[in-house]
């Protein structure tokens, strides 16, 4: 009976688990916060916070939608999306690159980067593998909470990965910004390299 306890315990994941696992699906978004700042000439908090936003929520949501799936479905989720999120950063990041070897200046457009098109593309090509997350959460039920149930805890858990991403994402927009504030046409250049790299990175891991 002790030993299926504890069989039982080894099969669950705790609040230093879902830290670190918050931290990691994090590092995509931090990435791509930094070629936003490094992009933008100047910066305050509303626009690291629409960053943070964008990113810190579809990384809360993704997982969600992933445990509402269910296990069922993990074998079509992880085949197909780190083909996905490469497309989708190849086509951002491409237009990056395109628009930093352009010679005209969109002033009737001051700040395009944050526009809700490219926001939302980004904020999905960043946090689409973490729908398997939220399959693994249906297999290896989370207990932050012992006496909550798996779905409020699940809750909880997306909760900890949205605000952790809205953090590091916040960061991510100023630490670029500082690098980049005088090199804006070649900053952009860098961060569409970025993005493809890191296109080509997540579809990489999901063969090996």
């Amino acid at each position: 009976m002790s030993e299926n306890i504890l069989e039982k315990e080894r099969e669950t994941m705790g609040i230093i688990e879902i830290i670190l696992l918050a931290v990691g699906l994090s590092m995509d978004a931090f990435a791509v916060s930094i070629c936003k700042g490094l992009a933008m000439p100047k910066i305050n908090f509303k626009n690291a916070a629409v960053c943070g936003v964008w990113f810190g929520g579809f990384q809360a949501l993704m997982p969600m939608i992933g445990y509402l799936l269910g296990a069922q479905f993990a074998h079509y989720i992880t085949a197909i999306t780190p083909w996905i999120a490469f497309v989708l950063l190849l086509i951002i990041g491409g237009n990056m690159i395109r628009e930093a070897c352009s010679k005209c200046d969109c002033e009737e457009n001051p700040d395009p980067k944050l526009d809700v098109k490219t926001m939302f593309i980004m904020a999905v090509a960043t946090s689409i593998d973490a729908l398997a997350i939220g399959v693994t959460f249906a297999m290896v039920p989370v207990r932050m909470v012992a006496v909550w149930s798996t779905l409020l805890n699940t809750i909880l858990a997306v909760i900890v990965i949205g605000i952790t991403t809205f953090i590091i994402s916040c960061a991510g927009v100023k630490v670029g910004n500082v690098f980049g504030t005088k090199y804006e046409k070649r900053a952009e250049l860098a961060g569409g390299i970025i993005l493809v790299c890191l296109g080509l990175k997540i579809l990489l891991q999901s063969f090996f």
